[in-house]
C-alpha cells in the first residue's frame, strides 16, 4: 500500500534554524486516491524571529498571526493526523514525502518535531521525496521548457493548472499534486509508447 503525503507549510522567513511554521496543510493519498486532508494555521515556536518580508509574500499580519493556535497545539492536532494513516512504530508503514520544493517544507516540519519527539517526522516519513521542480530543471535542461523562473505560480500558469491562491499551504499543496499527476501520465504514457 502505497502512501504519500503532500504537503506544505507556509513559514516567518526561509531559515529553518531561525524562522518557525504558521500555516500547514497537506493532502493523504493512498494507493493513487485521496483520502483525507488537513490544514491548521498556528503560531511560530518561541523564539522564532519573524520576517517582515514574508509576512508581505504570506498576507498575513503579527496581529492574525498572534490569533492562530499555539505551537505546542498544533505539534498535536498534526502528530495525531499522520498518526491516523502511519503506524510510527513500523518502518514498513511510513509516508513518501511529497511537495514543490519539498526538502524546504521537510526540515520546517522536521524541526518542529524535533521539539516534541526526539525521533522527528522520521517516524512517519521514508524520506523518498516526491517532487516536480527536480523534472521541471531536468526539462529544462533538455530544451523543453524555458520558463522565466521556477515558482509554483509560473509553473501552473505554464501547464495551465489554476493556482489562485499562491502562499496558502493548501492551494499550494492540491495545485502540486495535479502537476505531478499531469508529469505521471505522460511519463507512463512515454514509456508505454517505449515498449510498444
Amino acid at each position: 500500500m502505497k502512501k504519500v503525503l503532500w504537503f506544505d507549510v507556509e513559514t516567518t522567513g526561509t531559515d529553518p534554524s531561525r524562522h518557525g511554521i504558521i500555516q500547514f496543510a497537506c493532502l493523504v493519498e493512498i494507493n493513487g486516491e485521496v483520502e483525507d486532508s488537513f490544514e491548521i494555521k498556528m503560531q511560530p515556536h518561541s523564539g522564532a524571529i519573524i520576517s517582515e518580508e514574508a509576512l508581505l509574500v504570506n498576507g498575513i499580519s503579527n496581529e492574525v498571526i498572534g490569533s492562530f493556535i499555539s505551537h505546542s497545539e498544533a505539534y498535536r492536532q498534526i502528530d495525531e493526523f499522520l498518526s491516523r494513516y502511519v503506524s510510527r512504530f513500523d518502518r514498513n508503514d511510513k509516508f513518501y514525502p511529497a511537495g514543490y520544493n519539498v526538502q524546504f517544507d521537510l526540515e520546517f516540519l522536521g524541526r518542529m518535531f524535533k521539539r516534541f519527539d526526539q525521533y522527528g517526522i522520521g517516524s512517519f516519513m521514508n524520506w523518498r521525496f516526491i517532487d516536480p521542480l527536480p523534472i521541471l530543471y531536468y526539462m529544462e535542461y533538455m530544451g523543453i521548457i524555458g520558463l522565466p523562473n521556477y515558482k509554483l505560480k509560473t509553473v501552473c500558469n505554464h501547464f495551465g493548472i489554476k493556482l489562485d491562491s499562491a502562499h496558502d499551504a493548501l492551494a499550494d499543496v492540491k495545485a502540486t499534486r495535479e502537476l505531478m499527476m499531469l508529469f505521471k501520465k505522460y511519463i507512463s504514457f512515454t514509456l508505454f509508447s517505449a515498449k510498444s
